[in-house]
């Protein structure tokens, strides 16, 4: 992180560049034999040097988004304001997160129902499910349609008053 520090020159994103590099050199493929040879920090001060000073570094194009920062600098000041959370919705996710899971484990057709419900969850749109997985639509929604009626049941089952 002092490398880091100093090859950016004690800017404000120096220690999130340190974060990302370290990262970056922990996944690469040749970390350990460079570590063996006695050359990771060379390889690190590369990574935080090209990260920092390149506008075409991938850390420029993930985190900065072509110039734009949204790191909070250190004098920021924020607006708080009341955020209204529901505790109650969380724990009835968390739930149906952990019915998801016992899904996958009980039988083949309940994994078939819980990986379909997931995906759906993230693309809500049966056709364009069919044209990834190869499965029917109609197997889609079916199964789609039945895990949540499973849940359902599993939640009143354990008590819980999921509100639809």
């Amino acid at each position: 992180m002092l490398m880091s520090k100093k090859i950016c020159r004690s800017h404000h994103e120096w220690e999130e560049v340190g974060h990302f590099s370290i990262e970056k050199f922990m996944l690469h493929e040749r970390a350990e034999e460079l570590i063996e040879a006695g050359r990771a920090m060379n390889f690190l001060s590369g990574i935080i040097h090209r990260s920092f000073h390149s506008s075409t570094s991938q850390y420029h194009t993930e985190i900065r988004q072509k110039g734009r920062m949204h790191s909070i600098t250190p004098n920021t000041q924020l607006e708080e304001r009341d955020i209204s959370y529901n505790f109650e919705e969380d724990n009835v996710l968390d739930v149906i997160k952990t019915i998801l899971e016992e899904m996958v484990s009980e039988s083949k057709e309940a994994w078939f129902q819980s990986v379909l419900l997931q995906m759906y969850a993230e693309t809500p749109n049966f056709s364009k499910i069919a044209r990834e997985t190869g499965v029917p639509r109609t197997s889609i929604s079916r199964a789609v349609s039945e895990a949540r009626i499973l849940i359902k049941q599993k939640l009143k089952d354990r008590g819980i008053d999921y509100g639809n």
